[in-house]
């Protein structure tokens, strides 16, 4: 039991869900504030940096980050939810630099987030996520099909080649865009 909690793997995926809960469930509420006062948002963050539809855009952002929050939390479509979040703080990292200057006590919280976002953009939700038990389950579908397909008649071989070759593309597609990395 000892060597199975000591593992890279078990570590690394464990990290990534409590940097995912954790910096999902503490950004939400910034996001529920906004939309309490949107008005009030617009007026402070968006119009000083001149953006047009300050309204539209201070909706945006509020709701990148409740719903990159909750991508986040449960692990699905995480790396999408983590470039909404990353978007957003950027703004906002923007808006504190016109604004303030490189104040620190500004900043900091933003460069949390910011680079929390990017490490799950970049490294992926993790084992223990959504996103995961989706892959597992695709890819053991495709591997039932091509077990199925060796049976077939050699005829038909052809056009069950082709619908393989889609899910495959499917998968790989899953995989390298939106989903975790299945090669851990």
């Amino acid at each position: 039991m000892l060597s199975t909690i000591l593992t890279k793997s078990f570590s690394k995926d464990t990290a990534l869900l409590i940097l995912r809960v954790i910096t999902g469930t503490v950004l939400i509420h910034h996001g529920y504030e906004k939309l309490a006062n949107i008005e009030n948002f617009a007026d402070a963050f968006v119009r000083p940096l001149h953006l047009p539809f300050p309204i539209f855009l201070s909706y945006i952002a509020a709701f990148s980050e409740i719903g990159g929050s909750w991508l986040l939390i449960i692990g699905l479509a995480t790396r999408f939810g983590a470039l909404a979040i990353v978007g957003t703080i950027s703004v906002a990292i923007y808006h504190a630099l016109v604004t303030s200057g490189f104040n620190i006590f500004l900043l900091e919280l933003l460069l949390l987030y910011f680079a929390s976002a990017t490490s799950i953009a970049l490294s992926g939700p993790g084992n223990f996520s959504l996103d995961e038990v989706i892959i597992r389950i695709l890819k053991s579908e495709d591997t039932e099909e091509s077990i199925s397909s060796t049976k077939v008649k050699p005829s038909s071989k052809k056009s069950k080649t082709k619908e393989e070759n889609n899910k495959v593309g499917l998968l790989q597609f899953l995989q390298e865009n939106i989903l975790s990395d299945i090669s851990n």
